[in-house]
């Protein structure tokens, strides 16, 4: 059984929690834009056996993780490329750097399936803390995929402007495309994985609910949860600090 309950949680959980980790978690089975079915869960089982990693432990550490080399104990599903990118997203990432990026690419990992790779640990790390925050147990992963196959839709006009990566601008969605931004404010967050329009969409649905909606953001006359948004922004921002997020 991989639909996630919250039946044994001891505190009540909103319905649109429920109902987005249920949403991720369906489309975590499915053919992505550039993962296959069978992949995307991989990717994400992949994501919490890298927090046990003894190579991963030992570069987090070190001065540089680039100090300590080895192999990463992985449960040997997915390329060598993704498997480094996987372990150290989810176990330093406030010490990526381009270069290490670059190496990423030269090993075989393209940037669309980095992309999406990266919306997929990033989920499972939301739908895991969660979790783990109300002292349950992490939800089963899907364990039969849904056929299909990748669709492969990258967007025409997506460049390097910013980030590492490709990423889309609002002015060049084109008209037979996803438009990531449809709900969103077009933000550097919003636009990281928007060469995956999909997983913007995807990761931003389940945000919504576990913190703010674009709308909800701006509208500052109204209090949408039940602590303030002082109180929001202050627990946001000591996690933010704890995870080395520069953003």
């Amino acid at each position: 059984m991989s639909e996630i309950s919250f039946d044994a949680s001891p505190y009540p959980v909103r319905d649109d929690i429920v109902a987005s980790e249920r949403a991720a978690w369906a489309r975590l089975g499915r053919a992505g834009s550039w993962w296959s079915g069978p992949e995307r869960p991989a990717i994400a089982a992949e994501a919490r056996h890298a927090l046990a990693c003894p190579l991963c432990l030992a570069r987090k550490e070190a001065l540089s993780p680039r100090q300590v080399s080895g192999m990463h104990a992985s449960l040997g599903a997915l390329p060598a490329a993704a498997i480094e990118a996987i372990h150290a997203i989810r176990t330093d990432p406030g010490r990526l750097t381009r270069d290490w990026y670059q190496e990423a690419l030269a090993h075989g990992l393209d940037e669309e399936r980095y992309v999406e790779l990266v919306a997929v640990v990033v989920t499972t790390v939301v739908v895991d803390t969660f979790h783990r925050g109300l002292g349950l147990p992490m939800p089963a992963l899907p364990a039969a995929a849904v056929p299909g196959v990748p669709s492969r839709r990258r967007p025409k006009r997506a460049q390097v402007h910013h980030h590492w990566v490709p990423t889309l601008a609002p002015q060049d969605v084109g008209e037979d495309e996803v438009n990531p931004y449809e709900g969103n404010r077009a933000a550097n967050i919003h636009r990281a994985l928007s060469l995956v329009p999909e997983e913007v969409i995807n990761f931003f649905d389940l945000g919504g609910a576990h913190y703010l909606t674009g709308a909800q953001m701006t509208d500052l006359g109204n209090e949408p949860r039940a602590i303030d948004r002082a109180q929001i922004e202050l627990l946001a921002a000591r996690v933010s600090a704890l995870n080395q997020c520069v953003y």
